[in-house]
């Protein structure tokens, strides 16, 4: 598809994946590849550069980006079959200027945020429209695990009181009567908390409660950050 045929938002997707390979990718090297457009963007970039004879393996955090790099001709291996990954690039629902984001508007933080914390580094790959001043406005999703699911959240209500959000909406993702599963075969529930005041210690209060298996807030994983912008550019930041 020609730079022409793509969407403003598209254009800076992929000039955000194109150029964190430029800044970081070496032969050799194993890549976490992150879900979501912006990753997949930077994973067809990917494709392209193996095609041209780049030596890297990749390890992917959904079923979805491992289908795409099978697709597009990106070498794959199992997590706990490579060790310590040199790098994982994967993108933000929200992410701040101290690199602190949301994540899992496509339902694979579990699996992204192992990845990522097998990583030296994690790199955020996001289009300008990403960068905010304060997370919240995208919903916060956590992972659930199916039984007691209902018990689960009514402690996560809870836990939003003790944090400074009583009142704020909690709903399960796709409904009960047919809901959105994982890849691990858990549930999202997310919180509609329109601004988080302490992203830090509510990720930490989260991961505390039972059921909870993971929640959508990374607060201290990415070492930098790659914006991309509609006119085709990208920019390198690091945590304000």
């Amino acid at each position: 598809m020609s730079q022409r045929e793509l969407s403003p938002q598209d254009r800076a997707k992929r000039a955000a994946g194109a150029a964190a390979i430029d800044l970081y990718v070496e032969p050799g090297m194993k890549l976490g590849l992150g879900s979501g457009t912006t990753s997949h963007w930077m994973v067809r970039t990917l494709g392209e550069r193996v095609r041209d004879g780049l030596d890297v393996v990749g390890v992917p955090t959904s079923t979805g980006t491992a289908a795409l790099a099978r697709e597009v001709g990106v070498p794959l291996a199992d997590l706990n079959d490579v060790g310590e990954l040199d790098l994982t690039f994967d993108g933000a629902d929200e992410i701040d200027r101290q690199l602190r984001m949301i994540k899992g508007g496509g339902a694979c933080l579990l699996w992204e945020k192992i990845v990522a914390a097998a990583s030296r580094r994690m790199i955020a790959l996001v289009d300008d429209q990403k960068v905010v001043e304060t997370l919240g406005a995208f919903p916060l999703p956590l992972e659930v695990l199916r039984f007691g699911w209902k018990s689960t959240e009514r402690l996560i209500g809870r836990c939003l009181v003790e944090q400074g959000l009583a009142g704020r909406r909690i709903t399960l993702r796709g409904g009960e009567a047919d809901p959105l599963l994982t890849d691990s075969g858990n549930v999202i529930i997310d919180c509609h908390l329109g601004a988080i005041p302490d992203p830090d210690a509510l990720e930490i209060a989260l991961n505390r409660i039972p059921g909870v298996i993971e929640n959508g807030l990374f607060c201290s994983m990415a070492a930098a950050m790659v914006v991309g912008y509609p006119d085709g550019t990208a920019k390198e930041t690091g945590p304000a």
